[in-house]
């Protein structure tokens, strides 16, 4: 993988998953209410700006990366998001890893070297 590729890939996860994590730390807060009190309280937390802002960021290198690799291989590759986020969910939430999901991040981080050596 070229180092631009592999430099747009990174950025990728790394956008997507600190997004995803701040959208659960914004939306799982006990004190937030419901209805339309808890999203204000959720617009009002720094957490749920942060989320919207690398969601915009990962968008744009996204395409970037999307430019580079066929359509196929980058989708593949984005997969190990899932991968990153299951295992900062645990380490941030302490969010549970069963046995089949444990199973599943071998099975895509497996996909994701293969189809990251073949390119």
């Amino acid at each position: 993988m070229a180092p631009l590729t592999l430099t747009l890939w990174i950025a990728n996860v790394t956008f997507d998953s600190v997004g995803q994590l701040a959208f659960k730390a914004a939306a799982g807060d006990p004190h937030a209410g419901d209805g339309l009190a808890r999203w204000r309280h959720m617009a009002a937390r720094p957490w749920l700006w942060l989320g919207i802002g690398c969601y915009v960021v990962e968008f744009l290198v996204w395409i970037a990366f999307l430019s580079l690799v066929p359509l196929s291989e980058g989708v593949l590759l984005g997969s190990i998001n899932i991968v990153a986020i299951m295992l900062a969910g645990r380490l941030l939430f302490g969010e549970k890893l069963t046995r089949l999901r444990v199973l599943g991040i071998g099975l895509v981080s497996l996909g994701v070297a293969i189809v990251g050596a073949g390119g």
